[in-house]
Parts: structure tokens; sequence; C-alpha cells
């Protein structure tokens, strides 16, 4: 950078800074604002515009075109070169702009006259937040000096646009962090929760943006980075030599500290006017924006360490640790970018929701949340930027939809919603000891599925007869390091004795595609929903399942043990994993230990060609419990993790459910147990469905047993299996419309 480049930008910040420390109201400001940057750039125009909505950028202030258009001129995200600079979080240059692809023409600020365009984007850690615009009459490009004065007063005034800057009665823009914000994500666990936020990693804030003395600035940042290197080797040394994983995330923290190219970048950031955590946080947000762009994962882990990174070296910077000395609100809602299911175990049952901006409907951090039985919605857009400790939030798992700082009526209309819940649970909690059966007195055991210890006190309280699911996987999940057979055998045992006699069947681990242990490595697969997971693994890895198989076989100590295997494809994948089993149970007779009271060895029918498999398999299999989940993936082609397909298909599909009775038929037919376990079965009105198709045992959430139960106690199944039958008759695609009007015609208990 040349050092004509550097005065220019320290003398624009300093101006910058000694204008925005003039009282002035939020528009007076801006208007300040953007005549001194024409003044100190020399050019025609400048102009701002601030995001109105996340979709809508406003024309805020300006010096050069027409007055009046000011807080009239608005255009979407995209739409003309200043839609495409906040699009795109990049920087537009150019001589002739009504010759640039996307140009429009705004009439009413009569900009036609000037040729020059050079707009970059507000933004502030991956927030976007405006455009910073600067115009010319004359034909030129903006020399590489000129964009870099203007991209870092940019940031500058990303930062103080969050902090409220602009904001006052005399103009419309709302003032950050104040305003109720409606986000829609996606649904990780059902239910509706009120709180206040927690966030998990909290806001570092930068209130000190521009230095009057860069060397001094420049050896804090060195000091900073010196401080971060020696903890993120200290945290190498710590790592466990068989825990790869984490040690290649810690080596490439370690390279990026070591980066002189990232060193360099900030310290030229210093050099033009900013102070060193402005340089590291204008460095973050280049990152955060490169990262919205990259598709390959492996970049974008690369640029998730960056990000991670920097976050460490600002807290140093700024003396802000995690422990800010908040005190968790008495309903926390759970805020983070994403968690691992030990740290979201750590909260437990003190939370009463989770919002992530990335995470996934099959994540750890899901199947944690269904077990600790709070609503988590992902896939939450912003939220970590928006969202600050103690703000009021409204969590909306059943719909995917996140409320912050809700206005009365919709919290109004929340707690309504949850008051109705509440009243209900208690309706449901009298059912507790009562069979589920029909009108008829035809039963369907009703099972809960589990995965941690914390799950077990409600097998008694929701009237579950017995665990159809025990997730064994998330003992492995939670930990850096495989775990030893003997904790495991202790966790089994403690998971059967609390189940006081009831079954429990245990599924081993089911392992891959979103499911990953931190201490194995992971292949690269190009669609691993379908590749190397579940029993192909067990069977590929004999000794993790020969070692999981003697814990089941050992915490059993004479009492009855039910194994299940997942994702059984063929019947010789059920037969292999059968005799692994066999032979471990002769072993373990060998070396005298106590056996098994009995063994029900059974298999998930997660895929479509298990269905079909020959009648020796469901004669071998002691029981089938059809996994719905994946089923309805692989029988629609529709990836579950995918938010654009995922709800397009409906369980109650009659192609679905047609294929639930022949299932159903090849089970009878062989005397097979069938159950069917998954998340549709804790919803009632396609748990009647499945009851209507045949299915008599179903296995679902602990809160879920409740309502299912308390509509099949006023149901039908035999009017239920005509519905289907009519339904097939007319040649209906779905059978919802006519069981939601079924139901609606029932008495209530």
């Amino acid at each position: 950078m040349q050092d004509r480049s550097e005065s220019e930008s320290r003398r624009l910040l300093r101006r910058l800074r000694d204008t925005l420390a003039e009282p002035a109201r939020g528009q007076e400001r801006l208007d300040r604002i953007v005549g001194m940057i024409a003044e100190s750039m020399r050019t025609d125009v400048c102009s701002i515009y601030l995001f109105r909505d996340r979709e809508t950028l406003e024309l805020c202030a300006t010096r050069g075109l027409n007055p009046e258009s000011v807080h009239r001129t608005r255009m979407r995200l995209g739409e003309g070169l200043v839609g495409r600079v906040a699009r795109t979080a990049s920087i537009v240059n150019t001589a002739d702009a009504p010759s640039e692809k996307g140009f429009r023409y705004m009439p009413e600020t009569g900009e036609e006259i000037y040729s020059s365009f050079l707009g970059v984007p507000i933004q502030r850690l991956g927030e976007k937040l405006g455009v910073l615009v600067v115009q010319a009459r004359e034909a030129r490009a903006y020399s590489d000096d000129e964009v870099y004065a203007l991209d870092v007063t940019a940031m500058v005034l990303a930062e103080m646009t969050e902090l409220g800057a602009f904001t006052s009665d005399d103009t419309p823009m709302a003032t950050p962090h104040k305003h109720p914000v409606m986000i829609r994500g996606g649904s990780g666990q059902e239910g509706t929760a009120e709180g206040q936020v927690w966030l998990h990693e909290p806001r570092v804030v930068v209130t000190n943006l521009v230095n009057d003395d860069p060397e001094a600035e420049c050896e804090r940042l060195r000091a900073g980075v010196e401080r971060l290197r020696v903890s993120v080797d200290d945290l190498l040394q710590a790592a466990s030599l068989s825990d790869k994983d984490h040690r290649d995330v810690l080596e490439a923290y370690r390279m990026f500290a070591n980066s002189r190219g990232w060193l360099r970048r900030m310290e030229q950031s210093i050099e033009s006017g900013l102070s060193a955590e402005a340089a590291v946080e204008k460095e973050q947000s280049e990152a955060r924006a490169r990262l919205q762009l990259v598709p390959d994962p492996y970049l974008r882990d690369r640029l998730h360490d960056l990000d991670d990174l920097s976050n460490r070296l600002l807290r140093i910077l700024t003396g802000q640790g995690r422990d800010t000395g908040a005190q968790m609100p008495d309903r926390p809602i759970l805020i983070a970018r994403n968690i691992g299911p030990g740290e979201l175990l750590e909260y437990g049952k003190l939370l009463k929701g989770v919002v992530l901006e990335e995470g996934s409907v099959g994540s750890h951090a899901a199947v944690v949340a269904r077990a600790l039985a709070i609503p988590l919605v992902v896939h939450v857009e912003g939220v970590t930027t928006e969202a600050l400790n103690g703000d009021s939030i409204i969590v909306d798992g059943d719909e995917g939809v996140v409320h912050l700082r809700p206005d009365a009526g919709v919290a109004a209309a929340f707690r309504d919603k949850i008051v109705m819940q509440t009243q209900a649970a208690e309706r449901f909690a009298a059912l507790r000891d009562r069979p589920a059966a029909d009108r008829n007195g035809t039963r369907v055991a009703m099972m809960m599925n589990a995965g941690i210890m914390a799950d077990l006190p409600s097998l008694k309280g929701s009237g579950a007869e017995g665990v159809g699911l025990f997730r064994t996987e998330l003992q492995f999940l939670l930990r850096n390091s495989m775990p030893r057979r003997s904790d495991l055998a202790a966790l089994y045992a403690r998971v059967l004795k609390a189940a006081d006699g009831k079954r429990v069947v245990f599924r081993t681990l089911d392992i891959g595609s979103d499911k990953v242990m931190p201490y194995m490595n992971r292949p690269e697969e190009p669609n691993p929903a379908m590749g190397w997971r579940a029993v192909r693994v067990g069977l590929d890895k004999k000794g993790v399942m020969r070692m999981q198989l003697q814990a089941l076989i050992r915490a059993s100590n004479g009492k009855p043990l039910t194994v299940m295997f997942p994702l059984v494809a063929e019947m010789s994948e059920f037969t292999a994993a059968r005799e692994l089993l066999l032979r471990e149970i002769e072993r373990e007779a060998h070396l005298g230990h106590p056996l098994p009271e009995k063994v029900e060895v059974g298999a998930m029918l997660e895929t479509p060609s298990l269905a079909f498999a020959p009648d020796a398999f469901f004669k071998m299999a002691d029981f089938v419990s059809i996994g719905g989940n994946d089923l309805k993936q692989f029988f629609y082609a529709a990836d579950r993790e995918n938010e654009l397909v995922r709800r397009r298909y409906d369980t109650l599909s009659l192609s679905f459910i047609t294929f639930i009775q022949k299932i159903v038929k090849r089970c009878e037919d062989n005397g097979t147990m069938l159950s069917f376990c998954g998340e549709d079965a804790g919803r009632p009105i396609e748990a009647l469905a499945f009851a209507g198709a045949g299915l008599r045992r179903l296995s679902m959430r602990p809160a879920a047993i409740g309502p299912v139960k308390d509509l099949i106690l006023r149901a039908d199944f035999a009017e239920v299996a005509q519905i289907i039958e009519d339904a097939k008759a007319s040649g209906e695609e779905t059978l919802r419309q006519r069981l939601v009007d079924y139901v609606r015609r029932l008495p209530i208990n």
C-alpha cells in the first residue's frame, strides 16, 4: 500500500471520527458524513443506502443527488448496481455505470449525469447493513487507493450503524436490536417456548475504531497474535494423540495464527487508520462474506476456522471474554451459530429452547434437543448478529419460526397457544395409566424413544410401556475418544435398571451421514446419507461392534436383552450382524459371564429394499422396526436435511401408507413383531393413519404419547382403515384432509 493511500485513508477516518463525535441527531449525522466523504475524496456524489428490512435498501443520505429522493428511493436486494453490491457483498467500480450489467436508472435521484460509480458494502461479520457509494460526472475508474479508503470507511460506518449512531426520531430507520424481527428457519424439534435470549458466544463490541498511533496499534496487534499463538499451542499439547480430527482443527488454527498474510492484512488496515480490534473485525467480516459464497465444504470449514480464530483474537484485544458477568435468565433460549452435543448437554434441562444459525434436522444438537424435549429451530439466518442477551424471544419449533422482541399481539397469541398446550398436557397426564385402545378395544403399544439417562424418568411419567428405541450413538458422539467397554456396560446396566423390567430396544451404533464421531476418520462421500453408515460401518469395523455387543451382553446380567441393527438393507447384512452377536454370547459364556435371560434380535427397516427381502429374513428376525425418518427419505428420494424438498412429501400420501400396509402384511404372514419408530409416530393424525394401516406398536418422544393416546381412545381403527380404502378407490393422493375431517367429528373425552 502506498504512503499516499495510507495518509489519505487515515485522514478520512480521522475526519469521520470527528464528525461522529459531534453532537447531532441521526439524519443530521448522516448528512454530515456524506458531505465530508464527498469533499475528502473530491467526488461529485456520496450516498449512503441502508437496509430498511432484510430485502429492501433505502437511500438515507446523499451529497450530490436530489435531496428529495432521500428516504423515498428504495430498491430490492440485487436490484441495480447498489443492490448488486449488497447482494454479493463485493465492490463495484466502473467508469461507465449505465453500461454495467444490471444497471437501473432511478429518475427521482437525478443521477443520469454521473458516469463513474464506486460502491462498497457496509457489513459487519457477515451481516449486510447497507452500501456506501461515490459517483462522478467524469468517466473514470476509482484508483485502488480510493477504493481501499472507501472500504475502510464503510467498515467504520458498519460499526456505527450497529451501535445505532444513525437512528433517531428524525429518520425512519429502525434502531438496531430494538424492533421486532421474525426469522424463518427449519424445524429441528417441535414445541413452542417463550423466554429470553442466552447467547452461547457473547458478542464482542468494538467501540475503539480509529487509531492515532499506528505503530502502537500494530504492536498491540502483534502482542495479541502472539498470545493467540501460545494459547493454540497449549491446546494442541493438551489434545489427545488419538483425537486426530480435533488435532486437525487445532493445526488449522495454528496455520492461520502463524499466517504472515493474515497478520499483514490487519497491519495494513491499522496503517490506514483503524484500531487493532477494528482491523481484526474488518478481516473477519471479509472472511464471513467469502464464506457465504463458497460451496466447497472443505473451504467453508477452513473459513470457519479463520472466523473462530478472529473471535479469539478479538476477545484478547478487547478483554471481553466469554464470561461477561451476565446472569442466565429464568427462561433461557440458547442462540448459537452451531453447537456440539456435549456443550448442549452441559446446559441440560435449564434451557427452554434452542435456535441455531446453522445446524440441521439430523445434527447431533437436534438429537440432544429431542432427548431434552425442547423446541429447536435450525438454519435461522442472521440470528446471532440480530439477538442480544436478554432479548425477549419466542421459538416456534412446530413451524420453524423465531420471533425476536415480538410485539404485544404476537406474544399474546403465542402465550394463548402455550396455555392451551399446558392445559392439554394436564388432560393427557390423566390418561397415563390407561391402555391405548380404540373404541372397539383394539390396543396399540405406546413406546418411547431415548438416548441419554435423562430420558429415563419419562418412562414412568409418560405412560410408555417400554423404550422402543435407545440410541446408543450419543455416548460415542459426546466423547473425544472411543468409550471403554466397561463404561458402556455400566451405562447400559443403569438404563435397564431404570426401565424396571420394561422392554428396552438398544439400537447398535448408528453413525455416518450427519453423525460423525470426532475421533474417527470420515471418508469423503458424495452422498453420506446413502453411504458408509450404520450397520455397514459396524460390519466393516467389527472391533467396534463387538466391543459394543459385549457391553450390552454384560449389562443385561441375567435380564432380557433386545438388540436392533440400524439401516439393514439386505438379509445378508442382518444375518452377518446377528451371527456376530450370537458369537459374542458364546464367547461370554466361555468366559463365565452371566448371560441374558433371553435375547431378541431385530432390524430397522429404513430402506425400501428390506421390505422385499425373502420370507426367511422375516422368520429369522424376532422383530422389525420401521425407521420412519430414513424410510421416508429414501421412499421419496428427498433428503431430510434439504429444506427445499423435505416438506414437499406427505407422510399421509396414499403411496407411503400403502407401502406401510405391505410391510404390515409381510410381518403378519411371517409372525414377525412390527413397530414404527420416528417423529411421525408422535404426530396424532399420522399415528392414527398407521394404526388404521395395521401397525400395533409405535415408538415416539415421551411428550407425544399423551396426545397420540388421546386421539386413539376416541377413534375406531376400522373406520380409519375404511377411509384409507375409500381414498384409494377415489384415486386421491393423500389421506390428510379425510383424516382431519374425521378427527374433527370425533367426540372429545
